[in-house]
């Protein structure tokens, strides 16, 4: 059996919580950069996810329109 199954499942956006739960000021200057552009790469990933569903909808809409 592998381990994994033992442990629970992540909820959906729980990692994003415990990220703005994380105390900033231990972090230092070069750290916070590097979260920046991590955060800055992860709103791209997710605007070009957002933008192929609502093309997805958009094609749905116009196939089944009457």
């Amino acid at each position: 059996m592998d381990t994994d199954d033992l442990e629970p499942r992540r909820r959906r956006g729980e990692a994003l919580q415990a990220l703005a739960r994380e105390d900033l000021s231990l972090l230092g200057i070069e750290e916070l950069g590097e979260r920046i552009t991590a955060l800055e790469t992860e709103i791209m990933r997710i605007r070009d996810q957002l933008q192929k569903k609502q093309g997805s909808l958009s094609a749905a809409e116009a196939l089944f329109k009457k």
